[in-house]
């Protein structure tokens, strides 16, 4: 070969070098993460989500992607939405604190891996054969706990010692948190001296204004909202609402009380967002779900907003006060 045909062939070789190793290198891990709610009501969630990534090694945008798809209520999303993740193959599945979207995932596939949040027993709704050992391709946070329904319904009386009757809103979408909470109602209620008067859907804007306009015509003396990812995208909307027909509400989501809402109590969100991007790390580093166990989450806080309270007429007694996680003044 002349001296020259080398040089080219060899200069060749020089440039084409860094191109191939970086055709090699493979893209970057996908994470399809998926909740009804909205945003801008789970910034704090979010944020938490990104560090447990961050706090196994990833970092969104530069070794891992993140697609969040916040439904908003809309649930009728799911079924294309999943699709679409399912036949992209996604690296994991991520929803926290949504039944109704694990239950879409893990009904679209039985391979891609999949880190829940929920707040029902994962083995009775058919997400894992047992908690310590799961034994398919999901696993994640469990936030269930016996008679929290009741515990938050106590908090409210004790906050409120004059409400007897009791409203119910849930949404009918989201069937599993929906009939629980009914259940839970009308067990725990009676034993508390107390009366479920009516239950009231809804699933969409419209339908949360009717349920209030429902309120003051029959007049019941505080509202309990069931949890819902399309109610969480709607807290300024229930505060308004509340505070123009002058009733108590219970929330199980400080992100209502921030928003002007009177009282929650359930679990800490945040908490549970952030151990959903710790597994998600872990699995994309090798760990299978079949082998990670699901976490209990133990985390719960009662928060309330005093300004509400004092707009309502309501004294809130110091005992209340000191076992308060959070007073929003």
């Amino acid at each position: 070969m002349r001296r020259r045909e080398f040089n080219v062939a060899l200069g060749g070789m020089i440039l084409a070098w860094p191109l191939a190793g970086h055709a090699q290198q493979p893209a970057m891990p996908v994470v399809g993460l998926i909740h009804g709610g909205a945003l801008y009501t789970f910034a704090r969630e979010a944020t938490a989500f990104r560090k447990g990534l961050n706090d196994t090694g990833y970092i969104e945008g530069q070794n891992v992607t993140v697609e969040y798809n916040w439904l908003e209520g809309h649930y009728e999303r799911l079924p294309a939405l999943m699709a679409d993740l399912v036949r992209r193959r996604v690296a994991v599945i991520a929803s926290p604190g949504s039944n109704v979207a694990t239950l879409a995932a893990k009904a679209a596939t039985a391979t891609i891996p999949i880190v829940f949040g929920v707040g029902e027993d994962p083995v009775q709704l058919g997400l894992v054969a047992s908690l310590a050992r799961p034994g398919g391709n999901a696993t994640g946070v469990n936030f269930f706990v016996a008679n929290v329904t009741a515990k938050r319904l106590r908090l409210l009386h004790d906050l409120v010692p004059k409400a007897v009757r009791i409203a119910v809103l849930v949404n009918p979408a989201n069937a599993t948190p929906a009939e629980t909470t009914i259940r839970d109602m009308r067990e725990s209620a009676p034993t508390m001296g107390l009366q479920v008067q009516m239950i009231l859907n809804a699933t969409t804007i419209g339908e949360i204004d009717a349920a209030f306009i429902a309120l003051t015509r029959e007049h019941p003396d505080a509202l309990f909202v069931a949890p819902d990812g399309f109610f969480a995208s709607r807290p300024g909307q229930f505060a308004t609402l509340a505070a123009v027909n002058k009733i108590p509400v219970a929330y199980w989501s400080r992100s209502f009380v921030a928003a002007g809402g009177l009282m929650s109590y359930g679990t800490n969100v945040a908490e549970m967002f952030h151990q959903v991007g710790i597994y998600i790390g872990r699995i994309l580093k090798g760990a299978k779900p079949a082998e990670l166990p699901v976490v209990q989450s133990t985390k719960f806080e009662f928060v309330i907003n005093l300004q509400t309270a004092r707009a309502l007429g309501i004294e809130v007694s110091p005992d209340l006060l000191s076992i308060a996680d959070e007073v929003v003044e």
